[in-house]
């Protein structure tokens, strides 16, 4: 069997030689990271099993590979490139990668509400321009901090946050139980949290399920942190929200479109910090990530 990492970056390549041992199945890295779809085939050729990092992979793209049998997809949200369905029906499995980024992803998280609680990048822009705008922040320590959705992001959301000593609420959309967290009604979520802190999938029942009646929900002045996916915001509900005052920050690393547009109105904002879906960029998730793909081809060729 052979495979073919489409994709690649640098540092992903380089992971990849690093952690394949010579006992693993042959892997091909392709370093041009804006392939197109329409030139995966060629890369691919007459490989078994093909790793996708961030490349749409249609259906009759897919079936233009001869021998491909199997998408190891690097992440957990294979829907947003490519149907696991469609795939299956011209007999191509597609497997998703879970878990390797849960620390790096719920730090970045936990990072932002610290921003926005301080206001440092406010401060950090006026400082850098030659000025001195000291601004008052808030204590996080005995307050309360929602979280909608608790997968492993969550849970490794809610051990930081407790261990700050803040209190951690939560609303999933199937029953859930974890130690230390209260699970209540997502209105009642809204309602107690200081900080509120996204970690749902992307899927047709989330996409834009944070709404303006969500926001209207929420407690005056919210620290709004999203880390999942920008689609599940209405994003025109929260930069109405942020202009109101009724979200007193939000700590974004993941927009409607990305890259974020030049001139978009979250970037005209003071109460908001960007950073540019980054949160998984860890070597410790890189090297969890590729481990994790290798460990993929390593049942496949078990299982023949």
């Amino acid at each position: 069997m052979k495979a073919v990492f489409v994709d690649a970056s640098d540092l992903l390549a380089d992971v990849t030689s690093r952690l394949r041992q010579p006992s693993d199945v042959e892997v091909s890295v392709n370093r041009d990271i804006d392939i197109t779809p329409e030139q995966i085939p060629a890369v691919v050729g007459d490989a078994d099993i093909v790793w996708i990092d961030h490349t749409g992979f249609p259906t009759d793209i897919a079936s233009q590979c001869p021998n491909l049998r199997h998408v190891v997809f690097m992440g957990t949200g294979a829907r947003s490139y490519m149907s696991p369905e469609e795939l299956a029906e011209i007999g191509i499995q597609v497997h998703i990668i879970k878990g390797y980024g849960d620390t790096a992803v719920a730090e970045c998280a936990f990072g932002l509400m610290w921003a926005g609680a301080k206001d440092f990048a406010v401060m950090d822009r006026g400082v850098r321009a030659g000025g001195w705008p000291r601004r008052d922040g808030i204590e996080l320590t005995g307050k309360t901090v929602g979280l909608i959705g608790f997968g492993g992001i969550g849970a490794e959301m809610a051990r930081l946050c407790q261990g700050a000593g803040m209190r951690v609420i939560a609303w999933n959309r199937t029953p859930k139980t974890h130690p230390g967290v209260e699970f209540l009604a997502r209105e009642e979520v809204l309602a107690q949290s200081d900080v509120l802190s996204i970690h749902l999938l992307l899927n047709d029942q989330t996409r834009s399920m944070i709404d303006a009646q969500w926001f209207s929900q929420m407690r005056d002045g919210v620290i709004f942190i999203n880390t999942a996916r920008g689609a599940v915001v209405d994003e025109a509900a929260m930069i109405d929200a942020l202009k109101s005052g009724k979200v007193r920050h939000a700590g974004l690393d993941v927009y409607t479109t990305e890259p974020l547009p030049a001139g978009h109105a979250l970037s005209k904002l003071d109460n908001v910090t960007l950073s540019a879906h980054s949160a998984f960029r860890t070597p410790e998730a890189s090297d969890n990530l590729i481990e994790a793909a290798l460990e993929h081809c390593r049942r496949i060729v078990a299982q023949g």
